[in-house]
């Protein structure tokens, strides 16, 4: 086994808390970085094994509006959500096929900066949207919560997914509430002001990963 100084970071939030802002931030600093959310398109890369599965339990093949392959066989990932928005047993269902793989990609990340950075202290930050309610926080030397208030969050998946109030309401609340999260923090990182001032509290908590 290799012998590492590696600091492993658990970071999560909620839907548009800014997880992926702060993530870009920590790297600019010098931490190594793993999105999940990334891994997680990795895992359903066309006709692998993933992929196949998702497309026999989700996919159709006479209906147009709910086919979730496209031509260039990738996953159409906003069909996919609609199809489990709202229905907790679809959605664990793709959870039990996602995620497995996630994870596995994730530790097969880890060991390879374990093995680039045998000699010297590393800072790994990993992007876990679901770290809270996976319980994978123990798996982590420290958790970052980044959080901003619901109703920041409701204005900025608006925004972003150009959806109705309600649905910005239920796609938070599909997910544990972002204050319930706050308290299996080590470090919590606000992110309802500017850009400079998110970074100045990730370069402070950076600092002190490293202290």
């Amino acid at each position: 086994m290799v012998c590492s100084n590696i600091i492993t970071v658990g970071l999560s939030g909620g839907v548009a808390s800014g997880k992926s802002l702060v993530l870009q931030m920590f790297m600019n600093l010098g931490a190594y970085t793993i999105d999940c959310d990334l891994l997680s398109r990795e895992a359903v890369i066309p006709c692998s094994k993933a992929w196949w599965e998702v497309v026999r339990l989700f996919g159709s093949d006479t209906d147009t509006d709910t086919d979730i392959v496209k031509r260039d066989l990738e996953i159409d990932r906003k069909k996919l959500r609609r199809i489990v928005f709202g229905d907790a047993r679809k959605r664990a269902i793709l959870e039990e096929i996602i995620h497995p793989e996630v994870r596995r990609k994730c530790v097969e990340r880890i060991d390879a900066i374990k093995k680039i950075e045998s000699e010297q202290t590393a800072l790994v930050v990993v992007s876990v949207p679901l770290l809270i309610e996976t319980g994978m926080q123990s798996e982590f030397d420290k958790v970052i919560i980044v959080y901003a208030s619901e109703e920041i969050q409701i204005r900025r998946v608006m925004e972003r997914e150009e959806i109705t109030r309600a649905d910005a309401e239920k796609m938070i609340r599909l997910q544990m509430p972002l204050k319930e999260k706050l308290r299996f923090a080590d470090i919590v990182i606000t992110n309802e002001g500017t850009w400079q001032e998110t970074e100045k509290q990730v370069r402070t908590a950076f600092a002190t990963l490293f202290a």
